[in-house]
């Protein structure tokens, strides 16, 4: 027994507590770690209840109360300037989706009414999104083509729109916001870049004036597709395409060296689409080459939900359609709101945010829309305009509803080659270079998970590069869980402070004793790696002893600061590194355990195995101790020196 231990105070066992206790409160942190409801349970009044209950689920009536004209008047500045943007890009990537461009401003009207009230960002512009406009046509083209069958493939994007945010609903009512977070950043500015890409390489086509054109997204195809085309090549719509994007490019570089002016930029393609239609219209391009949009109906969403599809064949692909790009939206959507929210130092709910954003996909879906969220590009020109609440979507919604009850008729003359060139111009601001080259910097690892994951989307599919994005971020939480860092811990001078002698070369180690820092949960999928681990330390240190003719190693200190949790497979690797040390007359003492593990320990009788007087509070501690049996214990005997190493024949 060690003595020395006794001089200090015994590592505690937390008191037991009743199993469905202790599953409510696992329970409770997993699903409700920031206490949504703390407000309502601690207050006593039955209608103060009803009506903070309301105000969670509908933040309209939180922020309401305090609303004023000053709040009016910015909110109308940034909702005008954003529907300025909204209905060229709904246009833009409505014809993206191989969806009637209507339906980009459809989905500008309802959507954000919907989020308005339901929604607790103030900055963030509800609109349809580039990527997953894509992603909507690349997946449901492959079984249903929207020239030969376009009714079944409008129904069909309804439909998907209404899978998704049904998915997304549910996520959010059952706190599963966690599970979209399974992307990482690095797989999300990869897969971003990538789908960029082939979004600004599938816009030649307008530029170029084809009419035929591959239904596949990889750049081979995308570029064979192209070049084999090239005798029906329009020079008149590439110049005009050409000449737009420059003036695009322009206005985004001026707003972007002077932050006050974000307003050309925003302005900009609104701007592009007026030229363009004049141009069209006083020179009759349209008979030399330039594609027009041609005639938008008049008049608010129409109903949809009788449109919806739920028979076979078509009704997977509509699912896989739904949860696939609604997965997506929600990691966009709720990025671009934090990123924002923390600009403006305020909070939003994560899970409130998935259930704003389910209920206006399944609205937009009964009324004409397809899947809609949060994009950035809206979202920094709503934030720039200085809008105060989500008033500003409701203004944006206005002013659509205006364009489809009156202004559509003077679409007529857009040219394509415009829609093209406002994609292009929106797309080029997802390829985030600085962003890869800080992850070179950074992490190496992470950066060719952002690179597995660009090469995917770009010499793939969009759905190749998802599962490869979605694969290797698991792979590496999986490296993460599997191999956990052990490292050598050393004394840091005239201190009781232990730390790893590859961060501190100044850190001494200690004679007889060496001292095991686990970094992380020990479970069944790394215990055998850190048993091994373990005992590949224990034996070169012994061997170095050796050489050196030191004193021969007796005691092995696990320091489980960071081992948060332990199961079963942990436990009993525990118990096998005891008895093979046992074996070879060597002691493992354990330090700074945590509660859980304490509890766990308990239970399993490893603490009455190892003896509790072998558990310490700190590494100190445990080291004093250690140091303390070194200098009242007899001398090793000559059997000790000579000791075999017995790990690697577990």
């Amino acid at each position: 027994m060690c003595k020395r231990a006794l001089q200090y105070p015994q590592v505690e066992t937390p008191p037991p507590q009743p199993f469905l206790k202790s599953l409510k409160n696992t329970l409770n942190e997993i699903l409700f770690a920031d206490d949504p409801f703390g407000k309502i349970r601690n207050e006593s009044k039955t209608s103060k209840k009803i009506e903070l209950g309301l105000r969670h689920v509908f933040p309209i009536l939180e922020w309401a109360r305090g609303y004023n004209l000053d709040y009016l008047k910015s909110d109308v500045i940034s909702g005008i300037t954003i529907a300025s943007l909204a209905i060229p890009q709904g246009i833009s990537y409505a014809q993206l989706a191989n969806l009637p461009p209507i339906l980009g401003l459809y989905s500008s009207f309802v959507p954000p009414m919907v989020y308005a009230i339901m929604g607790s960002s103030k900055d963030l512009a509800v609109g349809t999104v580039a990527v997953a406009s894509l992603l909507t046509a690349a997946m449901l083209g492959k079984e249903v083509s929207a020239v030969e069958n376009p009714k079944l493939y409008l129904h069909l994007a309804f439909t998907s729109t209404f899978f998704a945010g049904l998915m997304q609903t549910c996520l959010g009512l059952l706190r599963l916001g966690f599970l979209v977070e399974i992307l990482s950043h690095a797989a999300i500015i990869g897969f971003m870049a990538g789908a960029a890409t082939v979004v600004c390489l599938q816009q030649l086509k307008g530029l170029l004036g084809l009419s035929h054109f591959t239904h596949s997204t990889d750049v081979v195809s995308v570029l064979r597709s192209i070049f084999s085309q090239s005798p029906v090549w329009r020079w008149e719509s590439g110049l005009l395409g050409c000449c737009f994007l420059f003036f695009l490019l322009i206005t985004k570089y001026i707003s972007k060296k002077r932050p006050k002016l974000f307003w050309i930029s925003a302005m900009a393609p609104l701007v592009s689409v007026i030229f363009g239609s004049l141009f069209v219209y006083f020179l009759h391009a349209q008979f030399h080459g330039i594609q027009i949009i041609g005639e938008l109906k008049k008049g608010i969403n129409p109903p949809s939900i009788t449109h919806l599809v739920f028979t076979s064949p078509y009704v997977m692909l509509a699912l896989k359609t739904g949860i696939i790009t609604g997965v997506l939206a929600l990691a966009e959507g709720i990025a671009v709101g934090r990123s924002f929210a923390m600009y403006k130092n305020y909070n939003i709910d994560g899970n409130k945010e998935m259930i704003a954003f389910g209920m206006m996909n399944i609205f937009g879906s009964f009324s004409s829309c397809y899947l809609t969220t949060g994009p950035f590009s809206r979202s920094a020109v709503n934030y720039n305009a200085g809008c105060k609440t989500a008033v500003s979507n409701v203004v944006m919604a206005v002013a659509v509803a205006v364009t489809l009850l009156f202004l559509t008729p003077l679409f007529f003359y857009t040219p394509l080659v415009v829609l093209s060139s406002i994609i292009i111009a929106a797309m080029l601001g997802l390829v985030d270079y600085e962003a890869a080259m800080n992850l070179w910097r950074l992490d190496k690892f992470d950066f060719f998970v952002c690179l597995s994951a660009f090469l995917g989307v770009v010499f793939g599919t969009i759905e190749i590069g998802l599962i490869l994005s979605v694969g290797i971020s698991v792979l590496r939480l999986l490296l993460f869980v599997g191999r956990p860092k052990i490292y050598v811990m050393g004394n840091i001078q005239n201190t009781e402070i232990y730390r790893n002698i590859e961060q501190y070369p100044q850190a001494t180690t200690l004679s007889s004793i060496i001292i095991l820092h686990i970094d992380g949960p020990i479970y069944f999928a790394n215990s055998s790696y850190l048993r091994d681990r373990i005992g590949r330390w224990i034996d070169e240190e012994e061997e170095k002893l050796r050489k050196s003719e030191e004193n021969s190693l007796q005691y092995i200190i696990l320091d489980l600061s960071a081992v948060g949790n332990i199961d079963t497979s942990g436990i009993r690797m525990l118990e096998e590194v005891n008895k093979i040390l046992g074996r070879r007359d060597l002691k493992l003492v354990i330090a700074n355990p945590g509660a859980e593990l304490m509890k766990k320990l308990s239970k399993s009788k490893f603490t009455e195995t190892i003896g509790k007087d072998w558990i310490h509070l700190t590494v100190a501690e445990a080291v004093s101790a250690c140091d303390f049996m070194l200098h009242t214990a007899k001398p090793d005997s000559p059997e000790k020196i000579s000791r075999e190493p017995e790990f690697n024949n577990v």
